[in-house]
C-alpha cells in the first residue's frame, strides 16, 4: 500500500471521482496508528468484531469459518457505487496491485487534455 500512497496522485488521478477503501479485520486503535504513521490518502476502515458486518455491506462474503478475510479492498466509483472488489487481498502479492490498477482505470476518468 505504501507504493500506492507514493504513487496516489497519478495512478488514482490525484483521488477525483474515485476512492480506494481497504477493510481489514485489524483492531482499531491498530489500524489507526498505522494509518497515522502511513499518512495514507485511502479510507480504511475495520470489521474488528470480526462479524463480517462491515466487509458484507460493502458485498464481500465471508469465508466458510465465518471469518472475514483479513484484508479486503473495494474501489468506490465516481457513481458512488462499488465498482470492484477485491475480496482477498494479499499486500505482498504484486498481482494484487495489478488487479486494484487495473479496477481504478477501468471507473477513472482520463484527466482532460490541454
Amino acid at each position: 500500500m505504501t507504493a500506492y500512497r507514493d504513487q496516489y496522485a497519478s495512478l488514482f488521478n490525484e483521488g477525483q471521482n474515485v476512492i480506494v477503501m481497504g477493510i481489514s479485520n485489524d483492531a482499531v486503535p491498530e489500524l489507526q496508528a498505522w494509518l497515522k504513521d502511513a499518512d495514507f490518502p485511502f479510507v480504511f476502515a475495520s470489521d474488528a468484531a470480526n462479524d463480517g458486518a462491515t466487509y458484507t455491506a460493502f458485498g464481500g462474503g465471508l469465508r466458510a469459518n465465518n471469518m472475514v478475510d483479513a484484508r479486503s479492498v473495494f474501489v468506490i466509483g465516481p457513481d458512488g457505487r462499488i465498482a470492484g472488489a477485491i475480496p482477498q487481498f494479499n499486500q505482498a502479492d504484486p498481482m494484487a496491485y495489478e488487479e486494484l490498477a487495473a479496477i481504478v482505470d477501468r471507473v477513472t476518468p482520463e484527466p482532460a487534455q490541454q
